[in-house]
């Protein structure tokens, strides 16, 4: 299970246990998701190097005291979501280099009544927790000084020693679980100088009476301050919102996948001193349930008015009122993506004095329907930059429109735009287009540096003409099938073409002049996922001179041609050997034999209606017909012949007849000739009679050689026939008359037999 550098990947193989055969040259090792109950003191002696080791979603219930004594360059441990009931410091001791450990999902309640992380001097990122952890103790975290993250899941934790965590100095990124505020603001409080950005989950913060508990983190010097599955109401809004205002380092404030009971209707005004320092503020997947009743957000206008960044996405936003866009003086930066905003909303969000210094503005994925009146609500920005308004449905655009005049990033990509009008404001420098079934491009932007046309229906590149100054252009997922060397040469400045998963005719001669293209750097053309002319765009890419095309590439027409030529070939081939050796017929006999198997092996005595069934040439029918039928059927007692020329019900399947006439008859006649050998056994129905009668092993066949004719010269695929006339007695047709009388009585006597 290991690759060259030792990495060995055994999850997910049922183990029971920690395979053997690790050596010094491991360096990760994965057994994650197993059945392993035990770490034996034995199991990882030898990987003295290794760096991780994931043991995740096993059973591990018992750990051996010195099972992690030889592992010095460990450096991730993961031993999350097993059985641990407790912890030991005693695991621990030799992992001086570890940086990494996770322990959470597993069932201890405390972290034990000393520090497991003493001798961890390296350690960078520490995850605990589980839904029994109730208790945290002074001396559980000492010796540990820095951490870029402390992740603790305690969502019943209950008892917290006040000063548990106070000795940590620093601490980048705190993610606590826990639904007891009273923790939270005793953990809050040993942290107040430690922690940079703090993150609360899953917690309620509905209570007014708990929110003075809060209160400490007035004087925290957090910088981002993040709430996530957090339940907020109008009754507790006010009082958070007055704590975040006076926190002296705050910068960022982030509220996702959180619910809001309420309308916004605060039952007290909030009365705080203007924030100095928030700058962004992030909300995302926000619930309100009432969001239709909600208001005008003015009692917080003095805390949104510093902000120079503000994402409210996915969060049934349908209008941003008149008062508060014009309070936002230093927003720079604004997302309003998957939202509710239409037209009209946009025109009253967006009014006369809004948004001074908006410089980008994210409106994609809205209701917005109209693209002239969208330009025009936004025609005031003096410091608009960059405008994203994808994924809303435009349809038809008009030839003109109102653009704010510092416009130069325009993502119009998948609004149902059928044609490109010079509605497009001409001061871009980049414009996406992308996936609208666009049919064509040429549209004039003499400024235009990037241009996005991805899946479209372009057949031709666009002029280099109207957009003279082109620097890069993705015409990815287009119906391109070629394009000329003059086509790319007009284009003066291009260095980057991404023109992949077309319909290319790639020909050495393309590559040729793709790869002296002066000026041109980076081409990528092709098929979905593979580049048959190559360029160093992308990840993937690779640099055109360095790309050796092989015969099919270079030629691939010649080469189709010439293999289906040889595919035509070999099958003309196969048919002709499979005639020659009848492969058919040994294929049709098969199919024939199968089904006859099915049926009883012969008639019960009663339904047998004939003496004898007669399997003949047609070259041999005067014979058969004129002689042998007279002497037979008139003879005392006459003989019951069935010949298929008088006795096969007219109508029923050959094959059929066929079947029921020999079970329906006492022998089968066989009248041996050169014509009956030549003739294929007398056509394809009568040679399945042949398979019906051998396979039974029985002496119901009588052969009669009405010539001379050697076994030798029956072919070989009549193998049993072959054997019965090598193995058993068979009738001759004599030409003298006095020894014909001979003959008819041995007949005789073997069809009574």
């Amino acid at each position: 299970s290991c690759d060259t550098a030792e990495i060995c990947n055994c999850s997910s193989l049922g183990l029971d246990f920690i395979p053997a055969g690790l050596t010094a040259k491991t360096t990760v090792l994965n057994l994650a998701h197993n059945r392993i109950k035990h770490i034996r003191s034995q199991d990882l002696w030898r990987a003295v190097n290794l760096r991780a080791l994931l043991l995740q979603s096993n059973k591990i219930s018992s750990i051996d005291e010195d099972s992690f004594h030889s592992l010095g360059n460990l450096e991730l441990l993961d031993l999350s979501n097993n059985s641990l009931a407790h912890l030991f410091p005693v695991w621990f001791g030799h992992l001086f280099s570890l940086q990494h450990l996770h322990l959470q999902g597993n069932t201890y309640r405390d972290l034990g009544q000393s520090s497991l992380f003493s001798n961890l001097r390296n350690l960078s990122s520490l995850h605990l927790g589980n839904p029994w952890f109730s208790t945290i103790r002074q001396g559980n975290f000492e010796g540990v000084v820095l951490l870029d993250k402390l992740w603790i899941d305690g969502g019943n934790l209950s008892q917290y020693e006040p000063g548990s965590l106070e000795l940590i100095r620093k601490i980048n990124h705190m993610i606590i679980n826990i639904r007891s505020i009273s923790v939270v603001s005793a953990i809050i409080r040993d942290l107040l100088h430690s922690v940079t950005w703090l993150e609360v989950r899953k917690i309620d913060l509905n209570v007014l009476a708990e929110m003075q508990l809060l209160r400490v983190m007035s004087n925290s010097f957090v910088k981002k301050i993040s709430f996530k599955e957090t339940l907020f109401t109008d009754a507790t809004v006010p009082d958070i919102f007055s704590i975040m205002a006076v926190m002296p380092k705050l910068e960022e404030i982030e509220l996702i996948d959180c619910r809001l009971l309420g309308t916004g209707r605060w039952k007290m005004q909030i009365h705080v001193n203007q924030s100095q320092t928030v700058k962004v503020l992030t909300i995302e997947k926000l619930s309100i349930e009432q969001f239709y009743l909600f208001t005008d957000l003015q009692d917080v206008e003095d805390l949104l008015s510093l902000l120079t960044k503000i994402t409210v996405e996915n969060t049934k936003v349908f209008l941003v009122p008149c008062r508060l866009s014009q309070r936002l003086r230093s927003l720079e930066y604004l997302d309003l993506s998957s939202n509710l905003l239409g037209d009209q909303s946009l025109k009253h969000s967006a009014c006369q004095g809004s948004l001074p210094s908006l410089q980008t503005l994210n409106l994609s994925q809205n209701s917005l329907s109209d693209l002239e009146m969208t330009g025009k609500s936004l025609s005031h920005l003096r410091h608009l930059v960059l405008l994203d308004i994808s994924q809303n449905n435009f349809g038809e655009i008009p030839e003109v429109c109102e653009w704010p005049k510092t416009l130069k990033y325009l993502n119009l990509s998948r609004t149902q735009i059928p044609k490109v009008t010079t509605c497009i404001p001409p001061t871009l420098e980049v414009l996406d287009v992308s996936a609208n079934n666009l049919e064509e491009f040429g549209l004039q932007l003499p400024f235009l540096k990037e241009l996005y046309l991805t899946r479209n229906q372009l057949k031709t590149l666009p002029g280099a003409a109207p957009i003279p100054n082109l620097v890069a252009m993705s015409v990815r997922r287009n119906k391109l099938n070629s394009f000329s060397k003059e086509e790319l040469e007009s284009f003066k400045h291009m260095e980057l073409l991404d023109a992949g998963d077309n319909n290319f005719i790639c020909s050495c001669e393309f590559l040729s002049f793709i790869h002296h293209q002066a000026g041109l750097a980076q081409v990528l053309v092709g098929w979905p996922d593979r580049y048959v002319c190559d360029s160093p765009l992308a990840v993937r890419g690779a640099q055109v001179g360095a790309v050796h095309l092989s015969l099919m590439e270079c030629h691939r027409s010649l080469v189709v041609s010439l293999i289906c030529t040889v595919v035509f070939l070999v099958i003309l081939a196969l048919v002709a050997v499979s005639y020659k050796y009848h492969a058919v017929w040994y294929l049709r006999m098969t199919w024939a034999w199968l089904r006859a198997k099915r049926k009883p092996k012969r008639a019960p005595p009663k339904d047998l209606c004939y003496d004898a069934f007669v399997s003949y040439s047609e070259n041999d029918s005067d014979w058969v017909e004129n002689t042998m039928v007279r002497e037979l059927e008139q003879a005392c007692p006459p003989f019951r012949l069935c010949l298929h020329k008088r006795d096969f019900v007219p109508g029923k399947w050959i094959v059929d007849n066929i079947i029921d006439s020999i079970e329906k008859s006492h022998k089968t006649l066989f009248v041996l000739s050169e014509h009956f050998v030549q003739s294929e056994w007398c056509k394809y129905e009568l040679d399945f009679s042949h398979f019906r009668l051998f396979d039974e092993n029985n002496d119901a066949a009588i052969l009669i050689l009405l010539e001379p004719i050697q076994s030798q010269a029956i072919p070989k695929r009549f193998c049993k026939l072959r054997k019965i006339m090598n193995t058993k007695t068979y009738l001759e047709w004599p030409l003298e008359e006095e020894q014909q009388a001979i003959f008819w009585f041995n007949l005789k006597i073997a069809l009574k037999s």
